[in-house]
């Protein structure tokens, strides 16, 4: 619906009409066999942007995530990562259910964790305790309210995983905000980790399907996680092509998105609603109600008024930025909020 201002998510875009042709006309076989001619090309662009051998891919970037624990940990082990991070707060306690690991959370800064910090995590050699052998760093960090690590930081993580001989992940979801605000390559980036995962179906607007890569072995062993998990897709080519698009055309415009966000921050507090605004580095806006304002309630005002926010936690509500949303869009935003 045309009326309609949904900022719940960067998930909720359409396709184009240039994504849309090139799902049209996409060549397609069957990726359970590994003849998808189009999964094919959209694996091989990924692994050659970060420098990695190989990848896959998958329905969604929890998908991903879990399939990159699974085969990065045996059962019994502990994974580290934020207490606030997709892979903990969001996968239905799939690190528990699916690879049979504990965690060990850290109280980051927004979402981002120190080296100095997954040092001070790591367990002894001993029979008490789990053993340590996975960190997941989320880039940009959704509960931090996009907010992107400093390289160097991920950098001095990475050399903490190789002398203490632990894997290190990436969930990499909204990784292209994050490079879009620190100017790093995807090259770059597949330097310091084990494992990358980008989702396709953010800020990227392809509809559906996120990419896991890694070096052969791991990917190999990815695959057949993936067909337990129930993610061999057939002629997924169709969604394949979605991505190339996505990859081909859309990651210069994430600027736009992280404009518009930058905006919104500006007249939020301008609101008479609002008792505190989050800092906003990319896409993502996250603001505190005051006190006697009921959280469930302003939404539903909120979606009478054509809007829709989201939930984020007691007073919470959060707000993202993406390529169907629109200058125009920003003004009657404007408009609306300043008027409640």
């Amino acid at each position: 619906m045309n009326h309609i201002i949904d900022l719940r998510s960067d998930t909720v875009t359409r396709p184009t009409k240039g994504m849309l042709e090139a799902m049209f006309s996409a060549k397609v076989g069957d990726d359970v066999f590994g003849d998808d001619p189009s999964v094919i090309e959209l694996e091989r662009k990924v692994a050659e942007m970060f420098g990695k051998p190989s990848a896959v891919f998958c329905p969604s970037g929890t998908m991903t995530n879990q399939i990159a624990i699974k085969v990065h940990t045996k059962p019994g082990d502990e994974v580290i990562c934020d207490e606030g991070s997709h892979v903990y707060r969001y996968e239905g306690g799939g690190i528990a259910f699916n690879s049979g690991s504990s965690v060990k959370l850290i109280k980051g800064d927004r979402g981002r964790i120190t080296a100095e910090q997954v040092l001070n995590c790591i367990n002894p050699d001993d029979v008490h305790a789990p053993r340590t052998s996975l960190v997941v760093a989320e880039n940009t960090s959704n509960r931090g309210g996009g907010s992107c690590y400093d390289f160097e930081e991920l950098n001095k993580i990475s050399q903490v995983c190789k002398e203490n001989k632990l894997k290190f992940h990436l969930d990499g979801a909204r990784l292209f905000n994050a490079l879009a605000v620190t100017g790093e390559t995807t090259s770059d980036v597949g330097n310091l980790f084990d494992s990358v995962s980008i989702c396709l179906s953010k800020g990227l607007g392809a509809p559906v399907g996120s990419v896991l890569t890694g070096n052969s072995d791991f990917i190999k062993q990815a695959r057949r996680v993936r067909k337990v998990f129930g993610g061999g897709m057939r002629q997924s080519g169709f969604l394949a092509a979605a991505g190339i698009y996505a990859l081909d055309h859309n990651i210069g415009r994430i600027k736009e998105d992280h404009h518009r966000a930058g905006l919104i921050a500006l007249f939020l507090p301008q609101c008479s609603f609002i008792d505190k605004v989050m800092p906003v580095d990319t896409n993502i806006i996250i603001f505190r109600l005051k006190a006697d304002i009921n959280e469930k309630e302003f939404i539903v005002n909120l979606k009478s008024k054509g809007i829709l926010v989201v939930g984020f936690g007691p007073q919470l509500i959060r707000m993202v930025t993406h390529l169907d949303f629109t200058d125009k869009h920003l003004d009657r935003l404007t408009t609306t909020l300043l008027s409640l």
